[in-house]
Protein backbone atom coordinates (compact mmCIF):
# COMPACT_ATOMS: atom_id res chain seq x y z
CA UNK A 1 0.00 0.00 0.00
CA UNK A 2 2.67 2.15 0.96
CA UNK A 3 4.29 1.69 -2.61
CA UNK A 4 1.01 2.63 -4.43
CA UNK A 5 1.11 5.62 -2.59
CA UNK A 6 4.72 6.64 -3.17
CA UNK A 7 4.45 5.45 -7.26
CA UNK A 8 1.18 7.73 -7.26
CA UNK A 9 2.45 10.43 -5.32
CA UNK A 10 5.46 10.41 -8.25
CA UNK A 11 3.59 10.50 -10.75
CA UNK A 12 1.56 13.07 -9.18
CA UNK A 13 4.12 15.14 -8.96
CA UNK A 14 5.10 14.88 -12.62
CA UNK A 15 1.82 15.53 -13.84
CA UNK A 16 1.83 19.06 -11.51
CA UNK A 17 5.63 20.18 -13.28
CA UNK A 18 3.98 19.57 -16.78
CA UNK A 19 0.87 21.13 -15.66
CA UNK A 20 1.84 23.70 -13.54
CA UNK A 21 3.62 26.16 -16.22
CA UNK A 22 1.29 25.55 -18.56
CA UNK A 23 -1.82 26.40 -16.38
CA UNK A 24 0.47 29.75 -15.83
CA UNK A 25 0.96 30.79 -19.30
CA UNK A 26 -3.18 30.13 -20.10
CA UNK A 27 -3.93 32.37 -17.06
CA UNK A 28 -1.35 34.94 -18.75
CA UNK A 29 -3.43 35.09 -21.91
CA UNK A 30 -6.98 34.61 -20.39
CA UNK A 31 -6.41 38.18 -18.21
CA UNK A 32 -5.95 39.90 -21.41
CA UNK A 33 -9.59 39.14 -22.68
CA UNK A 34 -11.17 42.22 -21.08
CA UNK A 35 -8.13 44.56 -23.01
CA UNK A 36 -9.82 43.15 -26.34
CA UNK A 37 -11.07 45.10 -29.12
CA UNK A 38 -14.57 44.76 -28.68
CA UNK A 39 -16.32 42.82 -31.47
CA UNK A 40 -16.56 44.99 -35.32
CA UNK A 41 -20.24 46.28 -35.99
CA UNK A 42 -21.49 47.06 -39.06
CA UNK A 43 -20.86 50.79 -40.91
CA UNK A 44 -22.59 52.03 -43.58
CA UNK A 45 -19.95 52.94 -45.92
CA UNK A 46 -18.47 57.04 -46.38
CA UNK A 47 -17.22 58.34 -50.01
CA UNK A 48 -13.63 58.02 -48.89
CA UNK A 49 -13.82 54.46 -49.35
CA UNK A 50 -15.51 54.59 -53.00
CA UNK A 51 -14.69 51.03 -54.86
CA UNK A 52 -11.16 50.55 -52.76
CA UNK A 53 -12.04 46.95 -52.35
CA UNK A 54 -11.37 44.03 -54.68
CA UNK A 55 -13.38 40.66 -53.07
CA UNK A 56 -11.78 37.51 -53.87
CA UNK A 57 -13.52 34.46 -53.61
CA UNK A 58 -11.61 31.06 -54.26
CA UNK A 59 -14.08 27.82 -55.34
CA UNK A 60 -13.93 24.20 -55.91
CA UNK A 61 -17.47 22.53 -55.88
CA UNK A 62 -19.00 24.73 -53.61
CA UNK A 63 -22.81 25.11 -54.86
CA UNK A 64 -24.11 24.06 -51.72
CA UNK A 65 -23.53 26.37 -49.96
CA UNK A 66 -21.88 29.26 -51.80
CA UNK A 67 -25.82 31.35 -52.60
CA UNK A 68 -25.66 32.82 -49.21
CA UNK A 69 -22.33 34.40 -49.85
CA UNK A 70 -23.00 35.68 -53.24
CA UNK A 71 -25.90 37.28 -51.91
CA UNK A 72 -24.40 38.53 -49.08
CA UNK A 73 -21.43 40.21 -51.43
CA UNK A 74 -24.40 41.77 -53.43
CA UNK A 75 -25.54 43.50 -50.31
CA UNK A 76 -22.29 45.22 -49.64
CA UNK A 77 -22.30 48.79 -51.05
CA UNK A 78 -20.36 51.00 -52.98
CA UNK A 79 -17.29 50.52 -51.37
CA UNK A 80 -16.42 47.13 -53.06
CA UNK A 81 -15.32 47.86 -56.71
CA UNK A 82 -15.34 44.37 -57.92
CA UNK A 83 -15.96 40.62 -56.70
CA UNK A 84 -13.52 38.16 -58.74
CA UNK A 85 -14.34 34.44 -58.40
CA UNK A 86 -11.72 32.20 -59.07
CA UNK A 87 -13.00 28.98 -59.66
CA UNK A 88 -10.64 25.75 -60.31
CA UNK A 89 -12.74 23.37 -62.88
CA UNK A 90 -15.75 23.17 -60.04
CA UNK A 91 -18.11 19.97 -61.91
CA UNK A 92 -21.04 21.11 -59.33
CA UNK A 93 -22.16 24.30 -61.02
CA UNK A 94 -21.25 26.26 -59.12
CA UNK A 95 -20.00 28.54 -62.29
CA UNK A 96 -23.29 28.82 -63.26
CA UNK A 97 -24.83 29.87 -59.78
CA UNK A 98 -21.73 33.02 -59.85
CA UNK A 99 -22.78 33.81 -63.98
CA UNK A 100 -26.34 33.53 -62.10
CA UNK A 101 -25.37 36.31 -59.86
CA UNK A 102 -23.00 38.53 -62.44
CA UNK A 103 -26.50 39.01 -64.13
CA UNK A 104 -28.13 40.70 -61.45
CA UNK A 105 -24.80 42.55 -59.98
CA UNK A 106 -21.96 43.70 -62.31
CA UNK A 107 -19.15 43.89 -60.02
CA UNK A 108 -19.40 39.69 -60.44
CA UNK A 109 -16.00 38.51 -62.53
CA UNK A 110 -15.84 34.70 -62.79
CA UNK A 111 -12.82 33.16 -64.30
CA UNK A 112 -11.09 30.31 -64.12
CA UNK A 113 -7.25 29.39 -62.50
CA UNK A 114 -4.37 27.92 -64.69
CA UNK A 115 -3.43 24.43 -63.76
CA UNK A 116 -2.25 23.57 -60.31
CA UNK A 117 1.62 24.02 -60.22
CA UNK A 118 3.83 22.03 -57.88
CA UNK A 119 4.53 22.92 -54.54
CA UNK A 120 1.75 24.99 -54.62
CA UNK A 121 -2.00 24.16 -52.35
CA UNK A 122 -5.25 25.02 -54.15
CA UNK A 123 -6.52 27.49 -52.03
CA UNK A 124 -3.46 30.01 -52.19
CA UNK A 125 -3.09 29.94 -56.04
CA UNK A 126 -6.59 30.67 -56.44
CA UNK A 127 -6.35 33.57 -54.35
CA UNK A 128 -3.18 34.16 -55.94
CA UNK A 129 -4.74 34.24 -59.44
CA UNK A 130 -7.27 36.84 -57.92
CA UNK A 131 -4.91 38.76 -56.75
CA UNK A 132 -3.37 39.46 -59.62
CA UNK A 133 -6.56 39.72 -62.33
CA UNK A 134 -7.90 42.48 -59.20
CA UNK A 135 -7.76 45.50 -60.26
CA UNK A 136 -4.31 48.07 -59.42
CA UNK A 137 -6.71 51.00 -58.67
CA UNK A 138 -8.20 49.47 -54.96
CA UNK A 139 -6.92 49.89 -52.16
CA UNK A 140 -7.69 46.95 -50.15
CA UNK A 141 -7.77 43.14 -50.98
CA UNK A 142 -10.56 41.28 -49.53
CA UNK A 143 -10.21 37.17 -49.21
CA UNK A 144 -13.83 35.45 -48.60
CA UNK A 145 -14.21 31.44 -48.47
CA UNK A 146 -17.47 30.50 -50.11
CA UNK A 147 -18.60 29.16 -46.57
CA UNK A 148 -19.25 32.29 -45.45
CA UNK A 149 -22.33 34.75 -44.94
CA UNK A 150 -21.57 38.36 -44.97
CA UNK A 151 -24.07 40.68 -43.35
CA UNK A 152 -24.54 44.10 -44.66
CA UNK A 153 -22.25 46.44 -43.57
CA UNK A 154 -19.48 43.70 -43.29
CA UNK A 155 -17.19 45.53 -46.03
CA UNK A 156 -17.46 48.85 -44.94
CA UNK A 157 -17.04 48.29 -41.09
CA UNK A 158 -13.55 45.62 -42.27
CA UNK A 159 -12.20 48.89 -43.95
CA UNK A 160 -12.99 51.58 -41.75
CA UNK A 161 -11.68 49.56 -38.69
CA UNK A 162 -8.36 48.42 -40.40
CA UNK A 163 -7.91 52.53 -41.60
CA UNK A 164 -8.74 53.34 -37.65
CA UNK A 165 -6.63 51.21 -35.96
CA UNK A 166 -3.50 51.33 -38.83
CA UNK A 167 -4.01 47.68 -40.01
CA UNK A 168 -1.89 46.59 -42.95
CA UNK A 169 -3.81 43.14 -42.43
CA UNK A 170 -7.03 42.47 -40.87
CA UNK A 171 -8.86 38.99 -40.41
CA UNK A 172 -11.94 38.10 -38.73
CA UNK A 173 -13.20 35.45 -36.48
CA UNK A 174 -16.93 34.52 -37.67
CA UNK A 175 -19.87 33.67 -35.80
CA UNK A 176 -19.98 29.75 -36.41
CA UNK A 177 -23.35 27.86 -37.41
CA UNK A 178 -24.47 24.83 -35.39
CA UNK A 179 -26.84 22.65 -36.84
CA UNK A 180 -26.14 18.30 -35.67
CA UNK A 181 -25.62 17.26 -32.19
CA UNK A 182 -22.37 15.44 -33.46
CA UNK A 183 -20.49 18.82 -34.23
CA UNK A 184 -22.19 20.99 -31.12
CA UNK A 185 -20.10 18.98 -28.94
CA UNK A 186 -16.98 18.70 -31.14
CA UNK A 187 -16.59 22.10 -32.78
CA UNK A 188 -16.22 24.21 -29.92
CA UNK A 189 -13.63 21.51 -28.45
CA UNK A 190 -11.70 22.23 -31.73
CA UNK A 191 -12.14 26.23 -30.86
CA UNK A 192 -10.90 25.88 -27.92
CA UNK A 193 -7.54 24.53 -29.35
CA UNK A 194 -6.81 28.09 -30.84
CA UNK A 195 -7.88 29.70 -28.27
CA UNK A 196 -5.62 28.50 -25.23
CA UNK A 197 -2.79 28.48 -27.52
CA UNK A 198 -3.17 32.65 -28.60
CA UNK A 199 -4.19 35.53 -27.29
CA UNK A 200 -7.66 36.62 -27.86
CA UNK A 201 -9.10 37.86 -31.10
CA UNK A 202 -8.74 41.64 -30.59
CA UNK A 203 -5.32 41.59 -29.25
CA UNK A 204 -2.34 42.73 -31.12
CA UNK A 205 0.12 40.81 -30.67
CA UNK A 206 4.44 41.85 -31.32
CA UNK A 207 5.39 38.02 -31.61
CA UNK A 208 5.14 37.57 -35.55
CA UNK A 209 5.78 33.91 -35.07
CA UNK A 210 1.98 33.98 -32.87
CA UNK A 211 0.08 36.15 -35.03
CA UNK A 212 -3.65 34.52 -35.63
CA UNK A 213 -5.93 35.06 -39.07
CA UNK A 214 -8.26 33.80 -40.79
CA UNK A 215 -8.99 33.34 -44.61
CA UNK A 216 -12.34 32.69 -44.46
CA UNK A 217 -12.51 37.17 -44.74
CA UNK A 218 -8.80 38.39 -45.19
CA UNK A 219 -8.19 42.13 -45.60
CA UNK A 220 -5.09 43.41 -46.81
CA UNK A 221 -3.84 46.40 -48.08
CA UNK A 222 -2.98 45.55 -52.15
CA UNK A 223 0.41 47.57 -51.71
CA UNK A 224 1.17 44.98 -49.05
CA UNK A 225 0.45 42.14 -50.48
CA UNK A 226 2.26 43.53 -53.59
CA UNK A 227 5.44 43.67 -51.86
CA UNK A 228 5.42 40.47 -50.59
CA UNK A 229 4.67 38.46 -53.84
CA UNK A 230 0.96 38.26 -53.35
CA UNK A 231 0.68 34.69 -51.79
CA UNK A 232 4.20 32.96 -52.78
CA UNK A 233 4.87 32.85 -49.12
CA UNK A 234 2.26 30.46 -48.57
CA UNK A 235 2.12 28.54 -51.90
CA UNK A 236 2.42 24.98 -50.55
CA UNK A 237 0.65 25.96 -46.85
CA UNK A 238 -2.60 24.00 -45.89
CA UNK A 239 -2.68 27.17 -43.18
CA UNK A 240 -2.12 29.62 -45.99
CA UNK A 241 -4.18 32.38 -44.08
CA UNK A 242 -1.83 32.00 -41.11
CA UNK A 243 1.38 31.55 -42.71
CA UNK A 244 1.07 34.54 -45.18
CA UNK A 245 -0.09 37.47 -42.13
CA UNK A 246 2.90 35.88 -40.33
CA UNK A 247 4.58 36.42 -42.96
CA UNK A 248 3.33 39.85 -43.40
CA UNK A 249 4.09 40.94 -40.14
CA UNK A 250 7.63 39.55 -39.92
CA UNK A 251 8.12 42.47 -42.35
CA UNK A 252 6.66 44.73 -39.97
CA UNK A 253 3.29 45.75 -41.00
CA UNK A 254 0.37 45.26 -38.52
CA UNK A 255 -1.73 42.48 -38.51
CA UNK A 256 -4.83 42.07 -36.37
CA UNK A 257 -7.35 39.34 -35.51
CA UNK A 258 -10.69 40.75 -34.48
CA UNK A 259 -13.81 39.33 -33.39
CA UNK A 260 -16.63 39.38 -36.24
CA UNK A 261 -19.36 37.36 -35.21
CA UNK A 262 -21.69 40.51 -35.42
CA UNK A 263 -21.12 40.91 -39.17
CA UNK A 264 -19.95 37.46 -40.34
CA UNK A 265 -21.48 34.14 -40.24
CA UNK A 266 -20.35 30.55 -41.76
CA UNK A 267 -21.22 27.41 -41.94
CA UNK A 268 -17.52 25.47 -42.35
CA UNK A 269 -18.91 21.49 -42.21
CA UNK A 270 -21.60 19.10 -42.13
CA UNK A 271 -21.51 16.87 -38.79
CA UNK A 272 -18.92 15.75 -36.84
CA UNK A 273 -17.51 13.50 -38.97
CA UNK A 274 -16.47 16.33 -41.42
CA UNK A 275 -15.34 18.78 -38.47
CA UNK A 276 -12.76 16.16 -37.33
CA UNK A 277 -11.48 15.54 -41.34
CA UNK A 278 -11.43 18.55 -42.70
CA UNK A 279 -11.23 21.48 -39.92
CA UNK A 280 -8.72 19.04 -37.72
CA UNK A 281 -6.14 18.57 -39.92
CA UNK A 282 -5.26 22.33 -40.30
CA UNK A 283 -5.66 23.48 -36.32
CA UNK A 284 -2.38 22.52 -36.24
CA UNK A 285 -0.89 25.24 -38.18
CA UNK A 286 2.31 23.44 -38.63
CA UNK A 287 2.96 24.88 -41.98
CA UNK A 288 2.97 28.53 -40.30
CA UNK A 289 5.11 26.95 -37.22
CA UNK A 290 8.78 26.17 -36.79
CA UNK A 291 9.02 22.59 -34.88
CA UNK A 292 9.77 23.95 -31.52
CA UNK A 293 6.21 25.67 -31.58
CA UNK A 294 4.53 22.83 -32.54
CA UNK A 295 5.97 20.83 -29.49
CA UNK A 296 5.19 23.77 -27.36
CA UNK A 297 1.47 23.90 -28.15
CA UNK A 298 0.97 19.98 -28.21
CA UNK A 299 2.65 20.02 -24.86
CA UNK A 300 0.40 23.35 -23.46
CA UNK A 301 -2.91 21.40 -24.65
CA UNK A 302 -2.23 18.13 -23.57
CA UNK A 303 -1.63 20.16 -20.00
CA UNK A 304 -4.14 22.33 -19.96
CA UNK A 305 -6.92 20.85 -21.90
CA UNK A 306 -6.42 17.38 -22.45
CA UNK A 307 -5.25 16.08 -19.37
CA UNK A 308 -7.97 17.45 -16.99
CA UNK A 309 -11.01 15.77 -17.34
CA UNK A 310 -9.14 12.25 -17.78
CA UNK A 311 -7.59 13.62 -13.98
CA UNK A 312 -10.53 14.29 -12.51
CA UNK A 313 -12.60 11.39 -13.22
CA UNK A 314 -9.96 8.91 -12.69
CA UNK A 315 -10.12 10.38 -8.89
CA UNK A 316 -13.39 9.80 -8.83
CA UNK A 317 -14.07 6.45 -9.91
CA UNK A 318 -10.67 5.38 -7.75
CA UNK A 319 -9.75 8.02 -5.69
CA UNK A 320 -13.69 8.57 -4.15
CA UNK A 321 -12.06 9.69 -0.57
CA UNK A 322 -8.59 10.98 -1.29
CA UNK A 323 -7.07 12.24 2.22
CA UNK A 324 -7.57 15.80 3.19
CA UNK A 325 -4.03 16.77 3.90
CA UNK A 326 -2.29 18.08 1.83
CA UNK A 327 -0.22 16.07 -0.75
CA UNK A 328 0.88 16.03 -4.45
CA UNK A 329 -3.00 14.06 -5.12
CA UNK A 330 -4.83 16.82 -3.43
CA UNK A 331 -2.84 19.61 -5.40
CA UNK A 332 -2.99 18.11 -8.17
CA UNK A 333 -6.80 17.41 -8.23
CA UNK A 334 -7.36 20.71 -6.70
CA UNK A 335 -5.15 22.34 -10.35
CA UNK A 336 -7.59 20.14 -12.57
CA UNK A 337 -10.93 21.31 -10.85
CA UNK A 338 -9.43 24.46 -11.01
CA UNK A 339 -8.49 24.00 -14.87
CA UNK A 340 -12.34 22.43 -15.40
CA UNK A 341 -13.95 25.55 -13.99
CA UNK A 342 -11.86 28.02 -16.34
CA UNK A 343 -12.96 25.75 -19.30
CA UNK A 344 -16.41 25.72 -18.67
CA UNK A 345 -16.75 29.14 -17.84
CA UNK A 346 -15.03 29.70 -21.56
CA UNK A 347 -18.31 28.46 -23.17
CA UNK A 348 -19.67 31.54 -21.44
CA UNK A 349 -17.28 33.95 -23.12
CA UNK A 350 -17.27 31.81 -26.96
CA UNK A 351 -21.12 31.22 -27.02
CA UNK A 352 -21.93 34.39 -28.82
CA UNK A 353 -19.51 32.85 -30.99
CA UNK A 354 -22.08 30.50 -32.08
CA UNK A 355 -25.43 30.18 -33.78
CA UNK A 356 -27.28 27.62 -32.42
CA UNK A 357 -30.69 28.96 -33.53
CA UNK A 358 -31.52 25.81 -35.78
CA UNK A 359 -29.39 23.16 -34.32
CA UNK A 360 -30.27 19.72 -33.45
CA UNK A 361 -29.09 19.00 -29.84
CA UNK A 362 -27.46 22.49 -29.25
CA UNK A 363 -27.80 21.83 -25.91
CA UNK A 364 -24.37 19.74 -26.06
CA UNK A 365 -22.53 22.67 -26.73
CA UNK A 366 -22.36 23.35 -22.92
CA UNK A 367 -21.04 19.99 -22.41
CA UNK A 368 -18.39 20.51 -25.14
CA UNK A 369 -15.59 20.46 -23.21
CA UNK A 370 -16.55 16.78 -22.80
CA UNK A 371 -14.98 16.00 -25.92
CA UNK A 372 -11.66 18.35 -25.27
CA UNK A 373 -9.23 14.90 -24.73
CA UNK A 374 -10.24 13.96 -28.24
CA UNK A 375 -9.71 17.51 -29.83
CA UNK A 376 -6.58 17.56 -28.35
CA UNK A 377 -5.74 13.63 -30.06
CA UNK A 378 -6.88 15.20 -33.43
CA UNK A 379 -4.19 18.29 -33.27
CA UNK A 380 -1.84 15.46 -32.34
CA UNK A 381 -2.86 13.17 -35.14
CA UNK A 382 -2.72 16.18 -37.51
CA UNK A 383 0.89 17.29 -36.46
CA UNK A 384 2.05 14.50 -37.23
CA UNK A 385 0.28 13.71 -41.27
CA UNK A 386 0.92 16.11 -44.14
CA UNK A 387 -2.73 16.25 -46.03
CA UNK A 388 -2.86 14.29 -48.78
CA UNK A 389 -5.99 15.39 -50.22
CA UNK A 390 -8.32 18.85 -49.43
CA UNK A 391 -11.66 19.57 -50.94
CA UNK A 392 -11.57 16.59 -52.82
CA UNK A 393 -8.17 17.29 -54.56
CA UNK A 394 -5.55 15.12 -54.57
CA UNK A 395 -2.16 16.44 -53.96
CA UNK A 396 1.72 13.93 -53.93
Amino acid sequence: MDNALTVGSVISLLLLLIQLPATAILLSRLVKGPRRHPPIQPQQPTPEILGNVSVVVPTLNEALRISPLLSGLSRQSYEVREIIVVDSNSQDGTPDLVKTAQQEDPRFRLMTDDPLPANWVGRPWALHNGFLHSSEASQWFLGMDADTQPHPGLVASLVKTAEAQGYDLVSLSPQFILQYPGECLLQPALLMTLLYRFDPAGINTDQPERVMANGQCFLCRRSVLAAVGGYISASNSFCDDVTLARHIAAQGFKVGFLDGAKVLKVRMYEGAIETWKEWGRSLDLKDASPSAQIWGDLWLLSAVQGLPLPIVLTYLLFFPHPPIIPSPHIFLLGLNVFLLVIRFAMLLAIAPSYDRKSAKGGWLFWLSPLADPLAVLRIFLSAFHTPREWRGRKYE
